[in-house]
């Protein structure tokens, strides 16, 4: 018995003072703000960690969950402009360029440098964003940044009534819970 009370003593601390944060309903949208046509994509199913003590931040998509609100719309999303069924998933791996120390209740901004992968393109990226650590102990996460459809070999659609811009922005909001 005093040997499970000095074990358990002994994690404690380690279970006190998690660094390693992950996701698994996260939010991520995209807008496209074409000259004839403004709309968004939104998924609530991003998934990513993020390891203050390796210093590691991963997040993925499965771009099946986007939605725009027109189910015509998101088929051929799928089918002729992202290719799900070859490429699935939009994905990030990086590093932050410094790490905070992330006091409960204050936002500290944040630069992540990594490579961003979509429709089979790999490229490096930086990312902009906030972190919070809330009272309950889980960081609040919020980023944006830019994608240049053309750099993921990406068509743009021919059709006007599905005119898509050469550029979508790309937010991602999340709350990460500490790893148990």
């Amino acid at each position: 018995m005093r040997n499970l009370i000095i074990a358990f003593l002994f994690f404690l601390p380690s279970l006190a003072f998690s660094q390693s944060f992950k996701t698994e309903s996260g939010e991520a949208i995209f807008l496209s703000k074409a000259p004839l046509n403004e709309f968004t994509g939104e998924s609530e199913k991003l998934k990513g960690l993020i390891d203050l003590e390796k210093n590691l931040v991963d997040f993925y998509l499965d771009l099946n969950t986007l939605k725009t609100g027109i189910g015509l719309r998101d088929r051929h999303m799928r089918e002729n402009y992202l290719e799900t069924d070859k490429f699935p998933f939009a994905e990030f791996t990086g590093k932050m360029k410094s790490i905070p120390a992330l006091n409960a209740g204050t936002t500290y901004p944040v630069v992540v440098v990594g490579k961003f992968k979509i429709h089979g393109i790999e490229r490096n990226v930086e990312i902009t964003g906030n972190l919070q650590k809330t009272s309950s102990g889980n960081i609040e996460l919020k980023a944006k940044f830019d994608i240049l459809l053309g750099d993921y070999e990406i068509p743009l659609p021919k059709l006007v009534f599905y005119e898509l811009a050469e550029k979508q922005e790309v937010s991602i909001n999340a709350t990460l819970k500490p790893v148990k």
